[in-house]
This record gives C-alpha cells, structure tokens and sequence, in this order.
C-alpha cells in the first residue's frame, strides 16, 4: 500500500489494464477516537488535499471520517462547541457515516464501478483500502477516477491495436487462402498432369496398333472394293481371278488376314474404351454429391489409371499388385474425391517403392535391401462397427518415425524441390476425416514398408442424421 501526503500523476504510476487498488497511492493519516476533536481540525488544516482521516481505537481501525462530512458539520449552528472540545468519539457516533471498504487486491476497474454505484450523496466520499496484514489507507475518488482513466485510455489504444492486428490478420488470412487456393490447383495440375502422361502412354500403344493396321486394312478393303466392282459388271468369276492376279490382289490371303486384322484393331479399341471409361468413373463427373458406390470399382479404376506407373522401367522392375478384397456393401460416400485418396496414396507406394528400389540396389547395407519382388497389397474388410476398411500397403523401405508424424501435414514433403508440394496426403486426410467422418492412419516400421489404412462409416452422418428427422 503506498502512502502518500500530496497528490502523484496516475501516469506516474505505469498502470496497467489488470491493475489494482493496491497499486494506488492512499493517505494513511491516523487519530485515536479519545482525542479532541479539535486535532481532526488541525490535521485538516495541514493538509489541504487530505480527503479524509481514518479513525482508530487502541490502534485498530474503527472507521474514517471525511473532510466533507466533518467541514459540514462543524460549520453548522454549535458544529463547532459541541465537538470541538469532546473526544472524537461524540462525533463518529452522532455522525455515523456509510464507509466503501474495499480489498487492496480488487481491479481499479471493477473499484471504480463500485464506488460509482453509491448514492449520489456519497459518491465522491474516500473509499478505505484495507490489505491482507488488516492495515488500512483512505484511497481519494479524485485519484481513483484519474486511476480509472487512465486505465480506459489504454483500453482504448489496446482496442486500436488490436483492431489493426484483426485487420492484418484478416489480409494475411485472405493472402494464405489464395496461395492455398493457388498451390491446391497446383497440385491439382501437377497430378493431373502425371495422369494425362500415363493415359496418353497407355492410349499410345493400342492407338498406333489400331494405326498401324489402318493401312492394311484399307488396302484390304480397297482391293475387295475392285473386285466387287468386277463381278457387278458380270465379268466372268475366272476372269475377275485373273484380274486380281494381274493387279496383285492375293484373295486368299486377304480372307485370312482380314478378319484377324480387324480383330486386333477390335481388340485395341477396346482397350481404348476401357481406358476411357476408367478414366470417366474415376473422376466421377456425374457423381459431385454424395452417392452409393462400388469401392471396388473405384480401386479398380485407380489402377487402370495407374497401370503404366506399375510397368517395369530401365531402373527397376514390374510393381505386383496384390488384390484381397473382402465382401462390402454399397459405401455412400463421394466417389471422386476418395478415388482421389486412392490415386494419392497408390502413387505415393509407387514413388516410394521405386526410390527403395534404387536405394537397395545402389546400397550394401543389408538393412537398406527389399525383396527381390516389390509389391502393393490392397486389402478391404467390413469392420464390426460397419466401417469399410482400405489397407494399402507396400514392401519398400518404410517411412521413419519423425517423418510419419508430419506426413499429413500441409506443404511437408521428402521429394525433391519441385516434384511434390506437400499437399497431397494432406487433402486426402481432408477427404476422408473431414469429408467422410473416416480415419486415415499411417503404420510403418523402417526396413518393413508402409500401411495406409483408411476407415470410412458405410453411410455417412448426413444420411443418419436425414433418417433420424
């Protein structure tokens, strides 16, 4: 408790928002009860700015009396006989003040809004101060409104100030949104873009087939045309042979080659549409909200998508994939978006199977080597919580501990600078525990390979909670 005998500037005082009456400068000017009322006069009188005295008995506080409240009296009929020669006790009984006592440790604040909340008659009476030793000070309400002012000016420059850090903040946010918005399509293109070269490679080969044969086919065909042509002219059968020989028509062997020739090109159409039509459900263009689904279908499709990243290249071989599919109803769930989280996750055990691959063949560490046959196992189950459970799992050379615990992680990745922005398991993570109410966990031990189990209600909560009403 500060004692003071004169008045001090709040700013003096280096007040903060949380600040206390404790903090405050009081007056601590003291007199016995049993003394004459005269020394309250003289005390007065000493000190013009003494808002009050506190009053003690055996050197306990009893009460205060205030400079208003004893000037008043005292200036009235007899004020001044009647008390000024008698113990200050006739006084303090015959007056009988209403005293605000407060705790040192109450905020200036809340202090402030007590002490205005006292009749108009009081309000502007000293307030005793009492802290936890039962020591007492009279706190002036002149001091506590500047206290309080002062309080409500840094009030208002914190408001301002954080009102500007809302402001920056909110740019800043909007700033982020965008270059999220800008990378997600980034990612979005990248894996596009790794998709279009594997489509257009697998388009390539039945396409230049079919391509290839076009020619002898129309040849074929042109010569087939000729003799037509010659029989409706109602040329002799033994003079159209002869014709065909002489123009080089080989009809036998057109008979025998044709029909295998369309064939094959059959065959590479085919293939073709099935591309397509994997490509089709994959992306699932007609199926943007949430629909009953074959997952199987879905995994399937992501496959065919796949299948020229799963061929053998120069730097290591085929990648095996390995189907264990159990028996699962219709999942409602949105198609695309989870053969997305397929696409994801499959590309990310291709990466990493090819990366071991080359690690185990460059390496002579026996713990680095992978088996000789580098596979994804696709495993599927119906939990007994009726979740749909996808495992996906390769035979690399796992992930270790510190990166397993960021790899959902926007913007975290392993691969070189420009190969992968990091957002790729992140957006599935989205996916399947944002968008489908699922679970998406990592289990790998290094030198083991690694498992992505993903778990997903069979119907989502949208059509629980559309039931339920």
């Amino acid at each position: 408790m500060l004692a003071m005998h004169s008045m001090r500037n709040a700013d003096e005082l280096n007040l903060k928002l949380e600040s206390t009456l404790q903090e405050l400068p009081v007056w601590t000017v003291q007199i016995e009860l049993d003394h004459l009322g005269n020394e309250l006069t003289e005390l007065f009188e000493e000190e013009p700015l003494l808002p009050g005295i506190i009053l003690t008995k055996n050197r306990q506080c009893v009460g205060m009396i205030s400079r208003r409240l004893f000037f008043e009296q005292m200036s009235r009929p007899y004020g001044l006989g009647l008390f000024a020669g008698r113990p200050v006790d006739y006084l303090y009984n015959f007056l009988q003040p209403e005293i605000c006592i407060l705790p040192e440790e109450i905020s200036i604040v809340e202090a402030t809004q007590i002490a205005l909340g006292r009749s108009q008659k009081l309000v502007y009476e000293p307030i005793l101060i009492t802290d936890s030793s039962c020591q007492h000070g009279l706190l002036d309400f002149h001091q506590l409104l500047l206290a309080y002012s002062h309080i409500n000016v840094l009030t208002v420059t914190r408001l301002q100030k954080e009102k500007e850090r809302a402001r920056v903040a909110r740019a800043d946010f909007r700033d982020l949104q965008h270059n999220y918005s800008r990378l997600l399509q980034n990612e979005k293109m990248i894996a596009l873009g790794q998709l279009v070269a594997g489509i257009a490679h697998e388009i390539n080969n039945p396409m230049n087939f079919i391509y290839g044969n076009l020619n002898y086919a129309t040849e074929y065909v042109k010569d087939l045309l000729y003799l037509l042509e010659c029989y409706q002219q109602e040329q002799p059968h033994c003079d159209v042979i002869s014709q065909a020989k002489l123009e080089g028509i080989e009809i036998d062997f057109i008979i025998e080659d044709l029909p295998k020739l369309l064939s094959s090109m059959k065959v590479g159409a085919t293939r073709i549409n099935e591309i397509v039509l994997s490509l089709r459900n994959f992306s699932r263009l007609d199926q943007a909200e949430l629909k009953l689904v074959d997952i199987h279908e879905g995994i399937e499709n992501t496959l065919i998508i796949l299948r020229h990243n799963l061929k053998a290249k120069p730097d290591r071989p085929e990648i095996k994939v390995i189907k264990e599919y159990g028996n699962l109803p219709l999942v409602e769930c949105y198609a695309g978006q989870l053969n997305q989280v397929f696409m994801n996750i499959i590309a990310n055990a291709i990466d990493a199977l090819s990366e071991s691959y080359k690690l185990s063949v460059s390496s002579d560490d026996i713990t680095a080597k992978i088996h000789k046959d580098i596979t994804i196992h696709i495993r599927t189950e119906l939990t007994d919580d009726n979740q749909v459970m996808i495992s996906i799992a390769d035979n690399g050379l796992g992930i270790p501990d510190n990166i397993q615990k960021r790899l959902f992680d926007p913007f975290f990745t392993t691969k070189p600078v420009g190969q992968g922005t990091g957002l790729g398991l992140s957006i599935s993570y989205q996916i399947v525990v944002e968008k489908h109410g699922g679970q998406l966990i990592c289990v790998s031990t290094p030198g083991q390979g690694a498992e992505f189990i993903i778990k997903i209600p069979i119907v989502s909560d949208r059509l629980k909670q559309k039931e339920a009403d």
